[in-house]
């Protein structure tokens, strides 16, 4: 059995699809790219997929992971070219590799976030941040199945910055973005709790709603404080040719096969 690990994206309005809606967007496009899919036993059998850690609806996001089983080996890339075709624009699948490593969703150790916050002055929100920084805690309230419950949204948070509005995205009023990378921890802390810290500490209350995009997920290296691709572990573990073996392709290549 192979397994396939791929990440896909939720784009423009297409990050109002619930997961739910992925799920069944994405076996459909398993059906017509005629996937050799392994299923689970039982009266009812399902599609092995596993879904790592997947983004709050309404969040757009360049970084969720989902991992396939399959019951004959095929291309990772020329499986991800099939199964893209096949779905929406906008849930777009962008990168596949073949799991040689366990434990993909132990390496999902935290997330990076853009919020674009339209109607706040920058200046405002560097003060907001400042102080959600310096504070020690910042106890936030969310409504749970159980009602209210009240967490640290600080503790979380390992990096919070205010950074410059990139020069292809021009606005036609106040806005300010900010970069966060927060940490998976229990209770979840999601972009929207910080949004909440910073009303807490500071009384920013942006007048829309923010735009929320998850730019990155993976495993957080403490000493850089970045968050690291957790698909590299599977590259770095593929076998590579053998020097020899790798001529002897290019020799008996045809002839123009190189060319485009």
């Amino acid at each position: 059995m192979q397994r396939i690990r791929l990440r896909y994206t939720k784009r423009g309005r297409l990050r109002f699809t619930s997961h739910r809606d992925f799920q069944r967007a994405f076996e459909r496009a398993l059906r017509r790219s005629e996937v050799p899919m392994a299923y689970s036993a039982g009266f009812t059998p399902h599609p092995k997929v596993s879904y790592a850690n997947a983004a709050p609806t309404g969040t757009g996001s360049e970084a969720e992971f989902l991992e396939i089983a399959l019951t004959e080996a095929r291309d990772p890339e020329v499986l991800r070219g099939l199964l893209d075709a096949s779905m929406p624009e906008g849930l777009d699948i962008i990168d596949a590799v073949e799991a040689r490593t366990s434990g993909l969703a132990e390496r999902l150790t935290a997330s990076v976030w853009e919020m674009r916050l339209d109607g706040v002055e920058p200046e405002d929100v560097r003060t907001a941040v400042a102080a959600f920084n310096d504070a020690e805690a910042v106890e936030v309230q969310r409504k749970a199945k159980n009602g209210i419950r009240t967490f640290d949204a600080r503790a979380a948070v390992a990096d919070l910055r205010v950074v410059d509005v990139p020069a292809d995205r021009p606005v036609e009023r106040p806005c300010a973005i900010l970069r966060l990378v927060v940490r998976h921890v229990t209770p979840a802390v999601r972009p929207d709790d910080v949004l909440s810290g910073l009303r807490a500490v500071a009384d920013l209350a942006p007048p829309v709603p923010a735009a929320v995009t998850r730019l990155a997920q993976g495993l957080f290296d403490e000493e850089s404080g970045t968050v690291t691709d957790p698909l590299a572990p599977d590259r770095e573990a593929a076998p590579t040719a053998h020097p020899a073996v790798a001529g002897a392709a290019v020799a008996t290549a045809p002839e123009g096969a190189g060319s485009a």
